[in-house]
């Protein structure tokens, strides 16, 4: 009992991890500069 629950805690903590490196990758790579611009974009005549 009480080993799986440290179990669920460590795979949790790491899935948390995971998931905030990817946000900050993301970040990084510059996915959140302009969020005002592609509800836009259809709107231009190419």
């Amino acid at each position: 009992m009480e080993e799986s629950l440290i179990l669920l805690i460590v795979l949790s903590g790491a899935l948390g991890l995971a998931c905030w490196l990817v946000f900050l990758w993301a970040v990084k790579r510059g996915e959140f500069e302009d969020p005002e611009r592609p509800k836009y974009r259809m709107l231009d005549d190419e």
